[in-house]
């Protein structure tokens, strides 16, 4: 039985049908790559903003790094601050002008607003140290001599509000608003350790004595007085001894 051929219309409707389905599977195809290109333009677009930020952050941390690195070495190499080779400890770690504890701040000046004195001296093994002069006070240091003989920090670029110009041991506080002060304070702007067992790194039980009174509490906790008198003795126990203070104090 012979099958008929589908009539030339029919064909052509056949042909038409095949030419519009080609096109939408282009189309599909097409919107496919716009979508595709897009999301990945947002993509890139993100990561190239992403990129951008750390390479900003980064750079902005390598540069305050730097400076800080390079104002930490001027004051280690700094030929001004203290070498006596009595020192308790040097000043070449402590503070260049960053805030200390959040409450020991900086001024290119000196603030007397709120200005008293303590005295420290400290005992390691019996043997009594040198408390350094320019601590607080950041290099580079103008120095003068004292009548007998020893140096005075006179200046700097920048006095912290804690700070000695001497090595008398006399804390000078001079706040621009009366605020409380610790010897824990003190000894982290002078990048130096204070425990009940370490004191700048001399290793041993430590003896306190405030206004000649045995101090049994935590030493960084001791708050500057005015002409308050503190010992500390590092391993062997030194009985307290007295200090007077200077006329004009």
């Amino acid at each position: 039985m012979s099958q008929n051929k589908p009539s030339q219309a029919e064909r052509r409707r056949i042909a038409q049908e095949k030419i519009a389905a080609q096109r939408a599977a282009e189309a599909r195809r097409q919107r496919t790559i716009t979508i595709s290109m897009i999301v990945g333009g947002v993509v890139l677009l993100a990561g190239v903003g992403v990129l951008a930020t750390w390479a900003v952050n980064n750079t902005t941390e390598t540069k305050t790094k730097a400076a800080a690195s390079a104002a930490a070495s001027a004051v280690k190499n700094d030929p001004t601050i203290d070498k006596n080779p009595n020192l308790l400890a040097s000043t070449a770690h402590q503070a260049y002008g960053q805030d200390v504890d959040g409450v020991v701040k900086s001024n290119s000046m000196e603030q007397t607003v709120y200005h008293i004195h303590s005295h420290l001296q400290v005992f390691v093994d019996g043997k009594q140290t040198t408390i350094p002069y320019g601590m607080g006070i950041v290099p580079p240091l103008q120095l003068q001599q004292q009548q007998d003989g020893t140096p005075f920090v006179a200046g700097g670029s920048k006095f912290y509000f804690l700070h000695t110009h001497d090595e008398s041991g006399i804390i000078h506080v001079e706040s621009p608003t009366e605020q409380q002060y610790n010897l824990g304070n003190l000894f982290d702007l002078w990048g130096q350790a204070l425990t009940s067992s370490n004191i700048a790194g001399h290793q041993g039980q430590l003896t306190v004595f405030v206004d000649g009174k045995p101090y049994t509490g935590d030493p960084r906790a001791i708050q500057f007085k005015n002409l308050e008198k503190i010992q500390i003795d590092v391993g062997q126990v030194v009985p307290y001894k007295d200090w007077t203070w200077p006329s004009g104090y």
